[in-house]
């Protein structure tokens, strides 16, 4: 005989399928909405409305105490409607850290290009705005060819909530950037992003500069051509000379030519999509030998081929470390979820963090 839990849990499974189904009919009118507002030019927020509307619903309210939190849920309803209609109306809102030019900012713009591009100070700063609702996804390096990968964005997926969505290949070109009298023999110092300065240092060492670190490539250039200084330059992107009105004066300077940089899409929701066909999972194992091997080896067992897999240490706990792996194929099957069983067995933490179509490179 079933307890009250189980038949108050029966009803609200019930209750949250029949609101998902009219959640979405609902979102398609605040769709036509829009529609309507774009073509006679109107404000989405319409608070003169939106009262009448919870008005007239409060009066289908007969319990007293339901009836504020229910002004309280078609506030909230409300509101996300209205997000909605202002993504309609502005654009999708795409995070990334940086200034306009560099790297993440013309990947992004790559991947979404009719989108609007929010530069933030830091990978944590474009991070913390999706999270927040500020914009809709974040896309920030996780690995470069040659200097492998970005730790930072790494920690923030492997800490935070968000899902990586893709994952998106650019190759990266680097150049000595300097004011438009400057040639080679006047620079002494350059300054751009420690990857970028890695991915450079024959070519620094070759010619003696001194070298500065900079937030990213983008911000070294914009540096460089507010400085008035023949002496400074900056590695970055023939893009951001462009921009920042800044010459040329030696091209493709990095090391190696397979100069490649991953970017990953990071939002709220897991996409699950035939093209997504690549998996992310992050773990850490249990303190007892051989549980590092018995989690390889449970992913093999199920037939999984894992492509990737990277170690990294734990920030609040020292000499301890989690474990970053792709893997071909989903895990939303009923072979993945039996993987994922095993997988908690050895592991401490483990968490899906993403999906992503291999290979997809920006052009």
């Amino acid at each position: 005989m079933a307890n009250k839990l189980d038949i108050a849990r029966q009803i609200i499974n019930e209750v949250d399928a029949q609101m998902a189904e009219l959640f979405v009919k609902r979102m398609c009118a605040a769709e036509l909405v829009y529609e309507h507002k774009k073509e006679f030019g109107l404000p989405i927020l319409d608070q003169s409305r939106e009262n009448i509307v919870i008005e007239k619903n409060l009066a289908l309210i007969e319990e007293d105490i339901l009836k504020e939190y229910y002004v309280d849920f078609l506030k909230h309803l409300m509101s996300v409607s209205r997000a909605y209609q202002y993504r309609l109306q502005s654009g999708l809102k795409v995070a990334y850290s940086g200034v306009e030019g560099a790297f993440a900012h013309i990947a992004a713009g790559k991947i979404y290009p009719k989108a609007n591009r929010v530069s933030y100070s830091d990978f944590k700063a474009a991070y913390n705005s999706v999270q927040n609702g500020e914009c809709d996804v974040a896309v920030l390096p996780i690995e470069n060819s040659y200097a492998g990968e970005v730790g930072q964005t790494m920690d923030l997926i492997f800490s935070g909530n968000l899902y990586i969505n893709g994952i998106y290949e650019l190759e990266i070109h680097q150049n000595l950037l300097g004011l438009p009298d400057a040639t080679l023999e006047d620079i002494k110092k350059v300054a751009s992003h420690p990857q970028a300065l890695s991915q450079c240092h024959e070519f620094i060492k070759q010619h003696n500069f001194t070298t500065e670190e900079s937030n990213n490539t983008a911000f070294a250039a914009k540096i460089v051509a507010e400085s008035n200084d023949k002496s400074l330059a900056a590695i970055a992107s023939a893009e951001t000379a462009e921009l920042y009105g800044l010459k040329v004066i030696k091209t493709n300077i990095n090391k190696s030519s397979e100069n490649t940089t991953r970017f990953v899409v990071l939002s709220k929701v897991l996409a699950k999509t035939q093209t997504m066909s690549n998996t992310v999972l992050m773990l850490t194992v249990k303190n007892s030998a051989g549980s590092l091997a018995s989690a390889i080896s449970i992913i093999g067992k199920y037939g999984y081929n894992m492509t990737a897999l990277r170690s990294s240490p734990m920030k609040k706990n020292s000499w301890q470390y989690y474990f970053y792996i792709e893997i071909d194929g989903i895990v939303d099957s009923e072979n993945g979820k039996q993987m994922l069983e095993e997988l908690k067995k050895v592991c401490d933490i483990l968490k899906i963090a993403g999906t992503f179509a291999p290979h997809t490179t920006l052009r």
